[in-house]
């Protein structure tokens, strides 16, 4: 008995030293695929009480100011959770991929620490995530028919890219590397760009690759 509270507290104190006491990220929508900042680890899992939604608009990257496309945020939902990875952020590039971040997330963003529960079963840990301010933020919409985001999602087109695109990487990144993830509100909003899409004859370069493409999984490794 006490060789296993010994074995515990053991497990504890690694767990506190290598996880708390260190910088993570928590990418759930283009940080899957687009990170654009060095890391030294990458861990799958969850955050839980926030489920991931397309109220945020894009006035930049995904869409302009006169029409803006949808991007994903965190919103607060107790029996909800999230996807994603957890990058561990080198302690000499905290400054300058905090800097990055902030910058790139810009149009209504800010950042917050949550918990992070990883998909091997290890003890969760704090990460920080950038989620669309509700308040006082122009390009939070809140809750919003899925037909109107498909509608601005299919015409919209930013710096970064289309809106289709970024739709269809982010589900396609979630497919591929959560075959276990049942994300219905990213899913449902997928099939009806891709519905759309036909519907309306878009020819889209992204689209093409996708309908390609299968999903299988993806290991993770080092950048």
């Amino acid at each position: 008995m006490l060789s296993s509270i010994n074995h515990f507290r053991a497990k504890f104190f690694f767990f506190f030293f290598f996880f708390f006491k260190k910088m993570w990220i928590f990418g759930y929508g283009s940080l899957l695929w687009y990170t654009d900042f060095p890391y030294r680890n990458v861990i799958p899992g969850v955050v839980r009480g926030y489920s991931r939604r397309f109220w945020q608009l894009s006035p930049d990257h995904r869409g302009t100011a006169s029409s803006p496309g949808r991007t994903v945020t965190l919103v607060t939902d107790k029996n909800g959770s999230c996807w994603g990875l957890a990058y561990e952020i080198a302690e000499e590039q905290v400054s300058d991929t905090i800097r990055y971040l902030d910058i790139r997330e810009k149009a209504g963003y800010f950042r917050k620490e949550v918990m992070f529960y990883p998909d091997n079963g290890d003890p969760f840990f704090p990460i920080n995530v950038y989620l669309a301010a509700e308040e006082e933020n122009p390009y939070f919409t809140g809750p919003t028919d899925e037909k109107n985001i498909v509608h601005s999602i299919l015409r919209a087109r930013g710096i970064s890219g289309t809106n289709i695109e970024y739709v269809l990487r982010l589900a396609e990144c979630v497919h591929r590397m959560a075959p276990h993830i049942n994300d219905e509100h990213l899913f449902a909003i997928e099939r009806k760009v891709v519905e759309g899409c036909h519907q309306l004859n878009i020819q889209d370069d992204y689209l093409l690759k996708y309908l390609n493409q299968k999903h299988p999984t993806e290991s993770f490794t080092k950048n």
